[in-house]
């Protein structure tokens, strides 16, 4: 099920503000309480910071893709083709592919000069994974895509976060295809069980559409650590902490339906209650303001930007940024 078709801006904006300060709260903050341990020795490929201009304290793009057509119905839809040319541009750019888990929770393990992109993709569709008999995805698809480009690109690494729903890709199955998505290195995350829209659930409602979701992950893919949930039509639950915690789930990151780049999950400013993600969109597309198109072209333009050193074990910045830092970091903190 695709979200309905209304303004994107409108949409977040209502989502954001309904979260308030009550949605930051909700959820165990991950990468904030898993920052107190460090590595004595850095990786062979880390770089000086002032060398690469590193500042692991900018802006992360988290794009939000649902279907992929031949012929869009609507702009939650992309062509192939449309699909193709993101995951190119993205490639030139610099940027490298990590999943919702790992980019909560402030494990970004990327070269030296290169940027972390979290690539979504909610509600399960077989456009997103359609498996051949041989088990090999069928041409066309989104992982089939990404494998392309990986190819292409050997520093594009073939990974993301799918959002899924009871009954994930029909035309593979779901045990199949949630068993293939993690042993390939994706991230299989909740979507709740029917897409319901939490906000117009009770407390107790809502906490059993996520865990209906949460509940057939686990059957279809026995022992999948599920960590990250997105929220159907962006809509927050009342209290914002059942997004986060229930009976049978416990999340690290919840993400919203739009509409720009997140901060970094080192900064003060991060809410892990409400990540908020940028529709994949065209520039001349509806609603393009808030589409991936213009993101890219203002992070690219930019000096916000999230820039690795190399060193996953440490957070580089510019001094002049230091007050940006949430306090959990001081200890991995690399300034120049």
């Amino acid at each position: 099920m695709r979200h309905p078709l209304i303004p994107l801006g409108a949409l977040a904006g209502a989502a954001l503000l309904a979260t308030g300060c009550s949605a930051g709260s909700s959820p165990a903050t991950g990468a904030h309480q898993a920052a107190a341990s460090a590595a004595a020795v850095r990786p062979a490929g880390a770089k000086a910071p002032a060398e690469v201009g590193a500042n692991e304290l900018g802006q992360v793009p988290v794009l939000m893709y649902h279907q992929l057509s031949a012929k869009p119905a609507g702009v939650y839809d992309r062509t192939p083709a449309d699909f193709r040319a993101e995951l190119e541009r993205l490639a030139r750019e610099n940027y490298v592919p990590v999943t919702a888990r790992d980019f909560q929770t402030g494990r970004i393990d990327i070269p030296a000069g290169t940027h972390p992109v979290v690539l979504t993709f909610d509600d399960s569709t077989n456009s997103q994974v359609r498996l051949n008999p041989d088990g090999t995805p069928a041409p066309g698809t989104a992982v089939a895509i990404m494998a392309e480009t990986a190819k292409k690109h050997p520093q594009f690494k073939p990974v993301a976060t799918f959002f899924v729903n009871a009954d994930a890709f029909s035309a593979t199955g779901s045990a199949k295809a949630l068993t293939w998505l993690k042993t390939h290195g994706y991230e299989v995350a909740n979507h709740t069980g029917r897409h319901e829209n939490l906000r117009s659930l009770d407390q107790a409602g809502a906490a059993r559409a996520i865990s209906a979701g949460q509940q057939a992950i686990e059957k279809a893919a026995p022992g999948t650590q599920v960590t990250s949930l997105a929220l159907p039509f962006g809509a927050m639950p009342e209290p914002a902490g059942v997004a986060a915690r229930g009976t049978g789930y416990r999340y690290d990151g919840v993400y919203l339906v739009g509409a720009n780049p997140s901060v970094s999950p080192f900064a003060k400013a991060f809410t892990p209650g409400a990540i908020p993600r940028i529709r994949s969109a065209g520039p001349k597309d509806e609603d393009a303001e808030f589409g991936s198109s213009r993101w890219l072209d203002k992070l690219a333009a930019g000096k916000n930007l999230y820039v690795s050193d190399g060193d996953p074990n440490t957070v580089a910045f510019p001094s002049a940024a230091q007050a940006e830092l949430a306090p959990a970091f001081a200890k991995r903190a690399r300034t120049y």
